[in-house]
Formats: structure tokens, sequence, C-alpha cells
């Protein structure tokens, strides 16, 4: 049976007080709350993550990072490896995020490598896919994702998949205030369902998490998230505001 996840991308923002204070006050109300049902996990900076599993570990929710070099060490100034993440107690990690994908211009095969490294470690990778705008325009928005899918994750064998989230962002709804419909979402969603389907075998696919990413929020988190293919969210903006994020969680 497939879980329900909630995940909050802090991206690069609060200062060290600021995000001490985030986390525990998002902890605090968590205590009171105690989701049963979903996982919450917080994505902080990389220079927070030391904090936020040390709160973690008096909590409920889990702790995953933004990104991961795929070698486990070397001569890679500024990265950080899946084996210090290991040892750190984080659970997840985010690959393939729109932002990684347009700024710092990684490619489907070093994505590949980045789940493949996290995998041997045993962190569990949120692999997030999405089209731009243009792309969803013209009408190729399914083919997008596919070959994203394919090329840097459907090198897994089932048993290695089966422990890979995935997050589908709309590029053209991210930090824009516009989301997807609740159609759109589901639409892309089950498509990616019935493609891992299809590659691997339907048990596999029934039991993936598909989380949705782009503009969610408390408004829109519960139509969105009632959707049959749709099992949480990637949370950007909203998921540095305590209440709000948990709002979202109480949606999943």
């Amino acid at each position: 049976m497939r879980k329900k996840i909630v995940a909050g991308n802090w991206k690069m923002n609060k200062g060290f007080l600021e995000a001490e204070e985030l986390i525990a006050d998002i902890a605090e109300k968590l205590e009171d709350i105690r989701p049963r049902k979903t996982v919450v996990i917080i994505c902080p900076p990389s220079v927070y993550l030391e904090m936020a599993t040390d709160i973690a570990d008096e909590s409920v929710f889990s702790v995953g990072a933004q990104n991961v070099y795929p070698e486990d060490s070397g001569a890679f100034t500024g990265e950080i490896s899946a084996p210090m993440l290991k040892e750190m107690e984080v659970g997840y990690c985010i690959v393939g995020h729109s932002e990684r994908r347009k700024y710092f211009h990684e490619s489907h095969e070093f994505l590949a490598k980045k789940v493949d490294a996290l995998l041997k470690h045993g962190i569990c990778p949120i692999f997030c896919c999405g089209e731009l705008l243009p792309e969803r325009e013209a009408g190729n928005h399914f083919t997008v994702v596919q070959n994203q899918l394919m090329e840097s994750l459907f090198h897994l064998p089932v048993e290695d998949l089966r422990e890979v989230v995935i997050a589908y962002e709309p590029v053209w709804a991210i930090g824009t205030g516009v989301n997807a419909t609740p159609l759109q979402a589901q639409e892309m969603h089950a498509f990616i369902r019935d493609l891992v389907a299809r590659k691997y075998d339907r048990k596999t696919a029934e039991n993936l998490s598909i989380l949705y990413g782009g503009s969610c929020n408390a408004k829109n988190a519960k139509e969105l998230f009632s959707n049959p293919d749709v099992d949480g969210g990637l949370i950007g903006g909203a998921s540095l505001k305590a209440d709000e994020f948990i709002q979202i969680v109480l949606s999943a």
C-alpha cells in the first residue's frame, strides 16, 4: 500500500535561528496532530540538516536533503555525498528538481547517477519530473515526462524502483502562484503510474507514491490530494510557514 507523503522543500531560505524556530514550531504542531497515515518530510538547506535530524529524533517527521553528489568522496568542492547524508540520519533526498536542471544543467545521466548513489546508501530519492510551459502548450508534456523517467529512473531493477518516490512538478506552476488543475494533476499522475506498470508491473505501480509539486498550498491541497493518483505534495513556499504546512499535512 502506497504512502501519503508531504515534503517541504525550503530551497535556499531561512537564517539559522529562523530555521531552528520553524522546525521546532512544525515539530510541536505535529506532536499535537500525530499524523499516523502521512509521512512528513522537511528538506532544509544542507547546513541545517544536522539540526533538523536532532529535532526529528524527538518528533514524528523525517529529514530530507535538497541535493547530493553521486560520488562517495573526492575533490568536489562544495558538494555533499550520500554517505555524509546517511551519517546524519537523512532519510530522503530530492533529485532532479527543475531548478537544478535549469541553473546547474543537470543531465538525465547525471541524475541517474545521483539516484544510484542514494539507493546504494539506503536513502530514498524523491525524483522530480515535469514539463516547461512551451512543452505543455505544444502538447509534448507526456513525452517530456516519459523521457525523464526513462533516462534517469527506468534503468533501476524493480526492487530499487520500489524505494523511490516520484514528484510531478509542472515547471510552469513552480513559484508562479498558478497550479495545475486537479484534472491536469490527476491526468499526469495516472500517466506516470501507467508508465511504471508497463515498464515493471502493476503492483509496483500501485504501491508507488507520486507527489504533486507546483504552487500547492493550504487552499488547494485538499482538492489536489483527493485525486486517486495524487499521494501528497512536494511543497515549496508554503512549507516555510508552520501553520500552512500543517494544514497541507492535514489535507493528505
